[in-house]
Order: structure tokens, then C-alpha cells, then sequence
């Protein structure tokens, strides 16, 4: 999350060939959406429980103090998505837990990185739905607000980093000894 524009930008194209289905679903100067699936081998409640061990598979590279470890998720209604600053003492709330229904959704209200300072409000939605053999995570991000210059321009870079950190999900998941 101590992306640069242009890094950012370079994130989101990084991940074109991604095997996580990914699309921009909509996309205009006040806000867009962009929903990522993944399938995993793990059941809806390991899936959901393995989303709250973030520190395991956020990429250190998206988060202020360059290091996944400070990150936590309470998977709680008023849980925090959180990150410790150990060097300089401090602390960032990336999120607040909205919803928490084991097995099936956890939804943060999370206005992600450079989008924190903007005025803008954002969705985190993740839904799991059981499958043969696994489940099945459908992952939505919901932004709204102003923006000098719009929200539009993000919405690629913004799907390059979700497609990220979804690759990185679904590979912690399904790793033999995650769950």
C-alpha cells in the first residue's frame, strides 16, 4: 500500500495473465467494481478461516511497513483490518469488518491504499460458496466517491493488486499445510 502511481499502475498490468478469473465489472469517474473468483481445495469454513491469518498471504509489498507480519484481521463485525507501524509506533486501520458469517461472507468497509486519502467510500466483499471437492470465493471491490481525475484510471491498477493478493489467498489456501 506505499504504492506509487506509476507502480501501482505497473502492479495491475503485471497480473494480465493471471489465472484467478478477474474483471473490471464497471468502471466511471465516481467509482468502479471489479470482482476476482477463485476456486480452492478447502472447505467454505477453513476458506473463510484461512482469510483471517492475512498476515500469511497479503503481499508485504502492499502494506506500509513492508513486512505482511504486522497485518492482522479480527473476523468480527468491528473486527480490524489492521497494520502495525513497529518502527515509528504507529498504527493504520485499512479496515473495518462489516460482516462476519463463518463459511459464507466476510465484507470491509476498505478504502485499500492510495484510495484512503481520497474522498471515497469502499466495499470488500467475499463470498464463498461450496463446491465439489472445495469452494468456490468470490471476491468484489465497490468504490465510489471523488477523485481529482476521476476513480476511473484506478480501476486497472486497483484490479492488478486484487488479482495479486487473490493469486496469494488461493495459493495459502490450498498449500497442504495451511488448514
Amino acid at each position: 500500500m506505499r504504492l506509487t502511481a506509476p507502480a501501482f499502475l505497473l502492479a495491475g498490468l503485471a497480473t494480465l495473465a493471471s489465472p484467478v478469473e478477474a474483471e473490471i465489472i464497471d468502471k466511471a469517474d465516481d467509482g468502479f467494481v471489479i470482482r476476482h473468483s477463485i476456486a480452492t481445495k478447502v472447505t467454505p469454513l477453513q476458506a473463510w478461516r484461512g482469510m483471517g491469518e492475512i498476515s500469511q498471504w497479503w503481499s508485504k509489498a502492499h502494506t506500509y511497513s513492508g513486512d505482511a507480519a504486522n497485518l492482522s484481521l479480527i473476523l468480527r463485525a468491528g473486527g480490524c483490518f489492521c497494520e502495525v507501524l513497529p518502527k515509528d509506533r504507529g498504527t493504520i486501520e485499512h479496515g473495518r469488518v462489516i460482516l462476519a458469517w463463518p463459511g459464507k461472507t466476510l465484507r470491509l468497509s476498505a478504502a485499500l491504499g492510495p484510495l484512503q486519502q481520497e474522498a471515497v467510500a469502499a466495499v470488500l466483499n467475499w463470498d464463498i460458496t461450496p463446491t465439489t471437492g472445495g469452494s468456490t470465493i468470490t471476491m468484489t471491490y465497490r468504490v465510489s466517491g471523488r477523485m481529482q481525475g476521476g476513480l476511473a484510471p484506478l480501476a486497472a491498477p486497483v484490479n492488478g493488486v486484487m488479482t495479486e493478493q487473490a493469486e496469494r489467498l488461493k495459493a495459502w489456501l490450498d498449500k497442504p499445510t495451511s488448514k
